[in-house]
C-alpha cells in the first residue's frame, strides 16, 4: 500500500459513519432496490447507484464503508472479461459507486448456481436439505451430503424476484407461469452455467473457491438477452479460501469465507432477522471486518490495488462526490 494512504484498517473505521446509504438525484427519477438505486436517463440508458447498504433476509442489515464501491468495480471487471460468453448491460463507469448501463426488461428469475452445499438463509440449498428436502428447484440430490461438501457438478436453482421474499422454483413452473419462455430458460440456463465455470477457474488462479452465485438477465430494447445488474461479487457470489478449505471442512469448521455469511450468522444467532420488527444494531467491529473482506475480495478477484478517496475527496461527502462526478458527464 502506498506511503500516503492511511492503513485500511483506518481508513474503513475513519468512514464507519460517512457510508452512501442513498443517493438522492431529484433531477432523475428514481427507483430504489435493496442495495441499489436506478435512475432513467432516456429510454435506452439507466444510471445505477450501488449504495453501501448491506442486504440479506429479504431486509437492510446495515451500512458497510466502500461496499458499493467494492461492487460497482467488481462487476465492471467482470462484465469486462465475460463478454465474450453473454453480452452484458454495461456502458460506463462514471463514478466509484455509479454506472450507466442500457435499459433492459429483466426476467422475474435470479438464476443461482451452486457448487457447494452450504448457506443459512430459506432459500440456501443447505436449509432445505437439511431439512430432508432431496429435490430442489428440479435437481436430485444424494442422501449423506454435509454442510460445506461440494456437489458432483454445479446446478441451477432459480428463484423469483418476488417484492418481499423470493422463492425455489423449478425450471418447468418458470415457463408454466409465464416468467420466461422455454428457449429463454435454456439460453439463460446455459449461459448461467458457463459464466460459472469462467468464474470458477478465475477463482482458482487467486487461491479462492467459488461456492455459489446468483445472475440476473433481461431483455434489451433491441431483443438481446444479456447479463444485467452485478456479476461475481461479495454480495452476489459467495467465495473461499481455497487452500485452507480441505483441512477446515475435515475438522467441521467453517470455510474462510469472503463474503457476507459470518455477518448473517450473527444476526441468525441473536434474533429472528426474517420476523423480529426491529434488528439490533450490526457491532462496529463486524463492520468493519467486513468492509476489510470486500476490499480484500476486491483485491484479489481482479488483482487491482483499492483506490480509497484521496485528500481532496476526504472533505466532501460521497453523495458530494457523486453528484461532481456526474456532472463531468453532462448529468
Amino acid at each position: 500500500m502506498s506511503e500516503h494512504k492511511t492503513s485500511y484498517r483506518e481508513a474503513v473505521r475513519a468512514h464507519l459513519h460517512s457510508t452512501l446509504e442513498f443517493s438522492d438525484l431529484p433531477y432523475l427519477g428514481k427507483k430504489s432496490g435493496k442495495v441499489r438505486d436506478s435512475y432513467q436517463l432516456d429510454n435506452d440508458r439507466l444510471l445505477f447507484v450501488v449504495t453501501d447498504r448491506l442486504s440479506a433476509f429479504d431486509r437492510v442489515l446495515t451500512t458497510v464503508p466502500f461496499k458499493g464501491q467494492v461492487l460497482n468495480l467488481t462487476s465492471a471487471w467482470w462484465f469486462s472479461i465475460t463478454s465474450h460468453i453473454i453480452a452484458n448491460h454495461l456502458l460506463a463507469v462514471v463514478d466509484p459507486c455509479a454506472s450507466i448501463v442500457s435499459k433492459c426488461t429483466p426476467f422475474p428469475v435470479e438464476f443461482v448456481v451452486r457448487d457447494y452445499m452450504t448457506g443459512s438463509t430459506s432459500t440456501s440449498l443447505w436449509t432445505h436439505y437439511k431439512a430432508g428436502e432431496r429435490i430442489y428447484c428440479g435437481n436430485v440430490l444424494p442422501d449423506g451430503l454435509k454442510k460445506n461438501d461440494k456437489l458432483e457438478h454445479p446446478i441451477v436453482t432459480p428463484t423469483t424476484k418476488d417484492a418481499v421474499h423470493d422463492r425455489p422454483i423449478t425450471p418447468e413452473d418458470i415457463v408454466k407461469e409465464g416468467l420466461m419462455s422455454e428457449s429463454q430458460w435454456e439460453y439463460a440456463k446455459n449461459a448461467a452455467l458457463e459464466l460459472f465455470a469462467y468464474g470458477r477457474n478465475e477463482a482458482k488462479k487467486r487461491n479462492l473457491i467459488l461456492v455459489d452465485t446468483k445472475y440476473e438477465m433481461g431483455i434489451g430494447n433491441d431483443g438481446t438477452i444479456m447479463l444485467i445488474d452485478e456479476v461475481h461479487t461479495p454480495d452476489s457470489s459467495r467465495f473461499w479460501q481455497a487452500d485452507s478449505y480441505e483441512q477446515r471442512h475435515a475438522e467441521g469448521l467453517e470455510p474462510e469465507s469472503f463474503d457476507k455469511e459470518f455477518i448473517r450468522l450473527w444476526f441468525n444467532r441473536v434474533c429472528d432477522p426474517y420476523q423480529d420488527e426491529v434488528l439490533p444494531k450490526a457491532p462496529d467491529h463486524l463492520v468493519v471486518e467486513l468492509a476489510l473482506r470486500y476490499i480484500e475480495a476486491y483485491e484479489r478477484i481482479t488483482g487491482k490495488e483499492f483506490q480509497f478517496p484521496d485528500k481532496q475527496m476526504l472533505s466532501i461527502s460521497n453523495h458530494d462526490r457523486l453528484r461532481a462526478n456526474l456532472a463531468k458527464v453532462g448529468l
